[in-house]
């Protein structure tokens, strides 16, 4: 059974950073794409990051391009999402997702999903 966990989340003060982490068992992470969704209140969930099963390339939601970095240690079976410049508009509760092949932007194509760790950032 593949299970993510997320963690990390928190309250910061706009222009504040914080680093996410999602550790992923039941699966080796070298196999799976990862991405990072978010979702605020009366909001669709919306795709934030992703990064291949190899690590070489990564994919940004222009929204968070420049500040965010998504990464992954394959040792640690973890995946980061480092948010650094943290806008009141970040707020929102960030998902962790996995799939097989190639990276999507659509949450749909995403097979295992975290339960989710809440970010609040305040002006």
């Amino acid at each position: 059974q593949v299970q993510l966990v997320e963690s990390g989340g928190g309250w910061v003060q706009a222009g504040g950073s914080l680093r996410l982490s999602c550790t992923i068992t039941g699966r080796t992470l070298n196999s799976l794409t990862m991405g990072w969704f978010r979702q605020a209140p009366g909001k669709q969930r919306e795709f934030v990051a992703y990064i291949l099963w190899h690590g070489d390339i990564t994919n940004y939601a222009d929204s968070v391009k420049g500040r965010f970095t998504i990464s992954r240690d394959n040792d640690k079976n973890t995946v980061y999402l480092q948010m650094n410049s943290l806008k009141p508009e970040d707020t929102a509760v960030y998902y962790c997702a996995a799939r097989t092949g190639w990276g999507r932007v659509n949450y749909i194509e995403y097979d295992y999903w975290g339960q989710g760790t809440q970010v609040t950032v305040s002006s």
